[in-house]
Order: C-alpha cells, then structure tokens, then sequence
C-alpha cells in the first residue's frame, strides 16, 4: 500500500474544495465512529475502537506542550503529535500555533498516511461540531469568538453545510490583529460560485474588538442574536458575562453554544453560570420559557476527558450524570423523520408551547444524563430490553460508575436495532420512540452547551477521508511500495 505524504496546503486545498455532500460524508463517518465510542454498536467481529487517554510533555525552555494523541478502529491505528504555546506564554518567546503531524496506519500496522496536522485539526473539530449544527431547525446568525483556524473552519463547514440560512457571521476578537484582518480576507477570497453554490454570497461579515467604544454592547447584541455562539480561543477567562444568557432576556429564544478553545483544567470560555443553568433542570428545577426548551445535560465529545480537562465542567462542579457524549446523540433523526417508520404521528406535532408541558409531565429523576433531557430509562432491565451494549473498549473507570453512561445510551443504543417482537417490546419501543421525539426536539430549537476537549478518533477518522479524497483528486504525495 502506498504511503500518502499530506502537506498542510494539500490538506487546506481538498477541504477548500469539498462539496456539500463530500462534506456531509465526511460528517457521516464521524458520526459513526463517535457513536461506537459512546454506545459500543459495532459487533466484536467488526473491530472495536480504542482511545486511550493522551499524554503530555512540557518545555519549561519554550513554555511549550506537547501532546500525544493514540487511536484505533476496525480501520486503522494513528497517532497525533501537536505543540502548543501556553496560555500564560511570555511575550518575549516565540509564538508557537497548534502544529504537528498525524501519522496513519493500516489495521496490521504498516504507515499509509503522514498528514500536517493544522488544518486538519481545526477541520475536524468544526465537523465534530456539525453534528449538531445540521440538527439546529434555526441558523441565521453566527457570534464566533476568536480568529484563528479553528474559527475559521468553524465558520467555513457552517456556510457550506448550513450556507443558504446564514445571514450575518459576528466575529469577537480581543484585539484588532493579524488573524482578525485575515479571517475576513479568506471568505471574501472563496470564489463567487462556490459562494451562490453553498447559499451564502449575500451573508455579511464583520469583526469586532474592544478598540470600538461600544464594544461591550455591541458584544452584548452580538451574543444575544446569535442563533449559533462558536467560542475559539485558549482563553482563561469566560469570554462574556453569563447575564447575557442566563436572564429572562437572554433566555427568549434556544441557542447552540459551542466551545472548543479551552484544553486545560485553568482554562475556560463559558461563564460558570451559563453551564449551571443548563443542568437544574436535572435537579428537578423545569423551568422552560414559552420560546425555548432548556435541557438538562451538556454534550461532550468524551466524558473522560471533559472531566479531567475542561475548565469550564470542572468550575462549575458539573458530575458525570449531567454531561452527555456526542456520540450518544450524533445518529438521533428528528421526530418527523420517523413518523411511517413507528407509525406514531401524534408525537411528532406539538407546537412550541407544547413542547414545554411534554417536558414538565416526564419522569426527570433517573440517574441517567440523558433521563434529564426526556426521561429516565435508567434500570439496567430497560438498558437490556432496548438493546444497548456499552462498548468493551470502553474503560470503566470511577467516572462511568453511575448509571448515566449506559442508561443514557440505552435510548440510542437501541436505535437502530430494536425489533418488535411482544406487546411489552412494543411498549417499550413506545416509549423510546417518545423520548426520542423529545430529544430531537432539544436538540433542534433548545439550549444546546456543546464543550470539546479533543479525541485522537477524530483526527483517525477524518484523516483515512483525506487519504481517500487526495488519491482519487492525486493531491499529495503518494510513495509506492513504502516500507517500515
């Protein structure tokens, strides 16, 4: 097999290129790898992915880290390598952007891929985040913190996914620099076609830092009208006040509040209230406004790692049974996509106003995450009956102790794999049917917290697309008969 040799230009130039239904493969690969690391649907026989927990080093020379990122699945192994400066870096050292290298292995262990890891990186990440993008019934208004490639991409994959909706992308920086010049640069660089093509050649940009004298209400609107909030920065510090957001005001309407900036247990972007808000509910506080359905979990791409690493779930205390992973809500449909499926259709027709009472007349006691969004389901007999399997490539450290993990998954888990075969199953297909139907309704127009810490499985699985894409498009390198 032939070693494919992938520079950052390579990498920049296909994702530049994809199309909108090349761009939803690439999603739909992800999604199946996340939810096999969260459910564990796959059979043995199939191959199980592993994600062992990554490591670090520290140069107290260049204040720099860097990570180690392993991975395997039934496709392959990798290894992410990437070094980044510190958030605290002195100004007088070197700075130092997310850089580094994946390299990609078949299942038997001979090298099929060396890609740059940059634009990959900040690709992956954004797609990771479309997952729940492609969910949200209302996309009109972009509030994006930050201007690096992480931002960028966040906002380049939502125009070409969701690019006919798209009306206005605010972007916040903290100073007018570089980044901030040149992120408005490359979407007015992206051809005319491509811009009528993907829906969005009338979308107006703008950038805003605090040089402006009005620069904190301006941030307050920018915040405030967003449909979408994507945070991209390693800052320290929550990049609003939670007020914004957490007041009747801010509370009028549901919103998708990614962040994905932050990788440390000092580090955080979102305000320690907004995430407190999001979980009462799961304290038996139901509390829905008229115009939007609050949640009780927040979604994270890894359970584990969030607990260890994300600054903003370790402030604000949040416990496993409150966080939800990705891949337990990545193949969810929404509810009128089922309908002749199930034969139910009265569920699927409630108005906004019905949704909060719905909500209030379920059972919000179960241990289980997912209970707090639509019900609980977590008994281990209903885990059986709905046929979920935790994934045994799954660790079983003390953070997956309590039920939620496989109570949660059982309602996914089963998704796909239930058949009818008694009244009782019938009932209880019912009944997941229906929560379900809740759970897609949350995710499409309710408030959704979204924080990602980072899995080497993505850079695995997006990665293996690359190579795919670049040999059929002879992008690259491509060294024959390569041996180790």
């Amino acid at each position: 097999m032939a070693l494919a040799v992938l520079s950052d230009e390579d990498i920049r130039s296909l994702l530049e290129s994809l199309t909108r239904e090349e761009a939803e493969e690439f999603a739909h690969s992800l999604k199946c790898a996340l939810h096999e690391y969260s459910t564990g649907t796959q059979s043995i026989e199939a191959g199980l992915i592993h994600q062992p927990d990554r490591t670090s080093v520290h140069s107290q020379l260049t204040n720099a880290t860097t990570l180690f990122m392993p991975s395997c699945s039934a496709a392959g192994h990798a290894v992410k390598v990437v070094t980044v400066s510190a958030p605290n870096t002195d100004p007088s050292l070197p700075s130092i952007k997310p850089t580094g290298s994946v390299t990609l292995f078949s299942p038997l262990g001979q090298p099929i891929g060396f890609l740059h890891a940059q634009t990959l990186t900040a690709f992956r990440t954004a797609l990771a985040s479309s997952c729940l993008l492609t969910k949200r019934a209302t996309v009109r208004t972009l509030t994006v913190f930050g201007s690096g490639q992480q931002a960028y991409w966040h906002i380049r994959l939502a125009l070409m996914l969701r690019g006919d909706t798209i009306r206005t992308v605010n972007i916040i920086n903290r100073r007018f620099s570089d980044n901030a010049r040149g992120i408005l640069q490359k979407f007015y660089a992206v051809p005319a076609a491509v811009r009528r093509r993907e829906g969005w050649e009338q979308t107006q940009f703008g950038v805003l830092t605090p040089g402006y004298g009005e620069f904190q209400r301006l941030q307050k609107e920018h915040v405030r009208a967003a449909d979408v909030i994507y945070c991209c920065t390693p800052s320290t510090e929550p990049l609003f006040e939670s007020g914004i957001l957490t007041n009747h005001e801010g509370r009028r309407k549901g919103r998708l509040i990614v962040a994905i900036g932050s990788y440390k247990p000092d580090m955080r972007e979102l305000p320690r209230e907004l995430l407190e808000q999001a979980v009462r509910v799961g304290a038996g506080h139901a509390h829905f406004h008229k115009h939007a359905l609050e949640g009780g979990v927040v979604i994270v791409d890894t359970l584990d790692g969030a607990l260890k690493e994300a600054g903003e779930v370790i402030e604000a205390g949040l416990e496993p049974k409150q966080l939800v992973e990705l891949g337990e809500l990545a193949m969810i449909h929404k509810a009128r996509m089922r309908e002749e499926e199930e034969s139910i259709t009265s569920e699927s027709t409630h108005s906004s106003t019905d949704i909060s009472t719905d909500m209030d007349s379920l059972s919000l006691g179960g241990s289980s995450a997912m209970s707090t969004v639509f019900g609980s389901t977590s008994s281990q007999s209903n885990d059986s009956a709905l046929g979920y399997k935790r994934s045994p490539s799954r660790t079983s450290s003390p953070s997956r102790s309590h039920s939620g993990s496989g109570g949660g998954s059982s309602i996914v888990g089963g998704l796909f794999h239930h058949k009818r075969r008694s009244s009782s199953q019938g009932s209880v297909d019912r009944a997941k049917q229906k929560r379900d139907d809740h759970l897609a309704r949350w995710l499409t127009a309710g408030n959704v917290i979204y924080k990602s810490v980072g899995l080497g499985l993505m850079d695995l699985v997006v990665g293996m697309e690359i190579i795919k894409k670049a040999r059929e498009k002879g992008l690259g390198s491509h060294i024959e008969n390569f041996s180790s």
